[in-house]
C-alpha cells in the first residue's frame, strides 16, 4: 500500500494559498532536498480541482532547464479530485470524481508507490479527518496572511525581531 505525502507552503496562521507570497523569502537548497526526497518516493500526484487548475498553466510548459521539478509534475500521473471538472487537459491527468475516502484508499492500494499532494487545502483537510495522510511536510513562513494588530504580511514582526532558518522537520 502506498502512502500519501502532503507538502504545503503555509503562513504562521495556517493559510495555504498560491505560493507567490513566499517568493520574497527565497527557496533554500534544503527545501529542495526535502521536496526531492518526498517526490522521489512518489509515483502519482493527487490534487484538488483548484490546485490542479493553478498548477497546469504553471507547470505544463516548464522543462527541466526551467525547474528541476518539471519532469515530476509533467510526467507523473495526476489524479484530480473534483465534483465539477469533467475534462483534464494536462497530460497524464485523470479526474477521479468528488471526494470519496474509499476511492482514495483504493488509489493508495492501486498506485505502485506513494502519492504526492501539494496545496489542495479542502482535499487535505478531508483526508486528514479521514486518517488518510501518512506524512505532512509543512514549510512555514514567518508571516501572517490575515493581518493581526501591529503586523501584516509585509511586516511580519517588529523591527527588533530577527529570524533565522532552522532545519526542516517532518511530522509523521
Amino acid at each position: 500500500m502506498g502512502a500519501i505525502h502532503v507538502h504545503e507552503f503555509m503562513s504562521l496562521d495556517g493559510v495555504i494559498d498560491a505560493p507567490t507570497w513566499t517568493f520574497d523569502y527565497g527557496f533554500d537548497p534544503r527545501m529542495g532536498e526535502v521536496l526531492g526526497a518526498v517526490t522521489d518516493r512518489c509515483r502519482a500526484i493527487l490534487l484538488g480541482r483548484t490546485t490542479y487548475e493553478m498548477f497546469e498553466p504553471a507547470w505544463s510548459t516548464r522543462t527541466v532547464e526551467d525547474d528541476p521539478g518539471a519532469p515530476f509534475f509533467n510526467d507523473t500521473t495526476k489524479y484530480v479530485v473534483s465534483a465539477t471538472l469533467t475534462t483534464a487537459t494536462w497530460r497524464n491527468s485523470k479526474i477521479i470524481g468528488p471526494y470519496d475516502p474509499d476511492a482514495i484508499r483504493s488509489l493508495k492500494e492501486d498506485v505502485d508507490g506513494d502519492l504526492y499532494v501539494s496545496g489542495s487545502g479542502m482535499l487535505v483537510r478531508a483526508m486528514l479527518a479521514d486518517g488518510l495522510v501518512d506524512e505532512l511536510h509543512l514549510f512555514v513562513y514567518p508571516l501572517t496572511a490575515v493581518p493581526v494588530r501591529g503586523s501584516s504580511p509585509s511586516n511580519p514582526c517588529p523591527a527588533n525581531c530577527r529570524l533565522r532558518p532552522v532545519s526542516p522537520t517532518t511530522m509523521v
